[in-house]
This record gives C-alpha cells, structure tokens and sequence, in this order.
C-alpha cells in the first residue's frame, strides 16, 4: 500500500543510552516511509548523534534488527532527519559530516514540513 498523502513526523530524543527506544522509533519511521508515507524524524537531545556515521551500530536486544539494517532501510525508502542545530552546537557536532537524508533544522522547519499535518510520534 502507498500512500503518499499522509506525512509521519516522528520525534527522538534518546541516543543509544536507550538502544531499544531508539529500535522502536526506527521500527515506526521504516513502516511509515516503506508505506509511501513522506516520513521526517526529527532528532534532538542524544539521538542527534545518531546521524554521525558510525555512531548507530548494535542491536538493542535479542531479536531485535541491527541498528545499521533499520537505518539503510529507512535512507532507501526516501526517509530524512532534521536534527536539532542546538543540540548540535551542545555537542560540538559537524553537521557537514552527517550520514545522508539528515540536515540541521529546528522546530520552525519542521513545522514548516508539517504543513497541513503529519502523523507524529514522540520516543
């Protein structure tokens, strides 16, 4: 089924301090954006170290996908981060050297892609 008229808006505020609730946002954000849904995660506090590459590796549990598996699959299906500039400033990142699909924007650019409306989710 593809829909591509219902936006997802999915909010992350943990890192891999919490591997499974970062696993159970990325579960959410793959079927949303493997549906056809246009499908922003948007990244703030520790989970904005999630795009640095090479930060997002593991398995948060047993039976649980690999971290790396969930975000392929999210890139391949047209999925995309914003990722919080101050959070970024905080933890003296390099938003130039984030993993593709992430872009540094706040809570005005996602309001901006929110428009008329999105399904949003808050881990």
């Amino acid at each position: 089924m593809t829909n591509t008229t219902n936006k997802a808006a999915i909010s992350l505020t943990t890192g891999l301090e919490d591997a499974e609730r970062v696993t159970v946002a990325f579960l959410v954000a793959v079927g949303a954006a493997e549906s056809g849904r246009p499908t922003m995660m948007f990244l703030t506090k520790e989970a904005v170290r999630l795009v640095v590459p090479g930060v997002a590796v593991g398995t948060a549990c047993d039976g649980c996908p690999p971290l790396p598996d969930l975000l392929e699959r999210y890139r391949k299906a047209g999925g995309r981060y914003l990722v919080c500039p101050i959070c970024i400033q905080s933890k003296h990142l390099d938003a130039s050297s984030f993993i593709a699909g992430a872009e540094a924007g706040g809570t005005v650019q996602l309001w901006e892609w929110i428009g008329d409306g999105a399904t949003t989710f808050s881990y």
